[in-house]
């Protein structure tokens, strides 16, 4: 019988690129993860042997802890951090199941490293497709305490060497657009995070930030909205964490609504 607080591989991967994710830590000690430096997607790591210091960085949240087997130490933390009154699971399987699923893992050597706790990206001011779309991906599958700062075009390049920050979606960067590809699909490839409702997000984002909206019908209809968002808000920020919610619907489009039509039944029958 599976423990009352344990969680499947199949049902967190549900729950990660959702707005409800719960905070996922993993335990493994530094030998295991340094035989393989992979992360699950928004995972942060932490020692057992430090919980206080875990409980700093916990924002009340539910977690899901993770260990190499999903055996001693992601239970044990787990069952610590219940008496703490955190909503605690641990990952069936741990690490060794997620990557025996074919689950997505992200190379920890691609992660950008973190300013004063979390990762500090930068790109040009007044965003549309890109800009927004790879904010989303980064918030909701790698870091989602990532901040992003939107600057004058020609001055990307000078904030992100002042302030340690990431540069995304300009010219000449290493997360920017490859070929007939864009900055979206550049972080999906390197993040290791082609899924199929990535795959097929991203061909909507790439037919609307590339003028291509033969490669996806929804491209005019998201381009359409994006440019409306960024009338709607003066404010870089503010458009972005409704652009966020945007590309959250889109996503659960993407995963589990693509086979959903609505058709008038009255039109069918006029037109008979």
């Amino acid at each position: 019988m599976p423990s009352p607080n344990e969680i499947t591989t199949t049902q967190l991967m549900r729950l990660i690129g959702t707005p409800t994710a719960p905070t996922i830590v993993d335990v493994c000690i530094d030998d295991d993860f340094a035989a393989d430096p992979r992360l699950i997607p928004t995972s942060i790591r932490a020692s057992h042997r430090d919980l206080p210091a875990l409980l700093d960085r916990l924002d009340g949240a539910p977690v899901v802890v993770v260990c190499q087997k999903g055996k001693k130490l992601s239970q044990g933390v787990a069952a610590y951090l219940r008496i703490e009154g955190i909503a605690a699971e641990y990952l069936q399987g741990g690490v060794y199941g997620w990557r025996d699923a074919g689950l997505p893992l992200i190379p920890a050597n691609i992660l950008p490293a973190p300013v004063n706790g979390s990762s500090l990206w930068v790109t040009k001011h007044r965003p549309k497709i890109d800009r927004i779309a790879c904010p989303w991906l980064i918030r909701r599958f790698v870091d989602p305490n990532a901040r992003f700062l939107f600057v004058a075009p020609s001055e990307v390049a000078d904030v992100a060497e002042k302030f340690d920050a990431t540069p995304f979606d300009i010219e000449g960067v290493f997360w920017s657009h490859r070929g007939e590809t864009c900055s979206f699909d550049t972080m999906l490839k390197e993040f290791k995070l082609q899924t199929d409702p990535l795959m097929h997000l991203a061909k909507v984002v790439r037919a609307a930030d590339t003028n291509r909206h033969d490669l996806s019908p929804e491209a005019a209809g998201l381009l359409a909205i994006s440019v409306g968002l960024s009338k709607c808000y003066k404010d870089d920020l503010q458009q972005l964490e409704v652009g966020i919610l945007l590309y959250d619907a889109l996503y659960r489009w993407a995963r589990d609504g693509q086979n959903e039509r609505h058709d008038w039944p009255t039109a069918q029958g006029a037109a008979k």
